[in-house]
């Protein structure tokens, strides 16, 4: 079984998800193979250009990456 996401980079990404309540988590890249699940995090509450509003807190969208998991079907 393949873990797949998506990274939700545009307003308009991060807007979908909002809307449809998606769960959101909170990347931090270590190294060029290296990462670290900041947050396992929830709904996107409040977008602005420069932070993601997230469970209560507030990410710096130049320092995290924030993902949602797409679902597949493994058939």
């Amino acid at each position: 079984m393949n873990h797949t996401y998506r990274v939700l980079k545009s307003d308009t990404e991060l807007f979908a998800a909002a809307l449809s309540q998606a769960k959101v988590y909170i990347v931090q890249s270590l190294s060029e193979d290296m990462i670290e699940v900041v947050d396992y995090g929830g709904a996107v509450e409040k977008i602005t250009p420069e932070s993601i509003k997230i469970n209560g807190s507030y990410f710096f969208r130049n320092q995290f990456e924030f993902r949602t998991d797409i679902k597949s079907s493994d058939g």
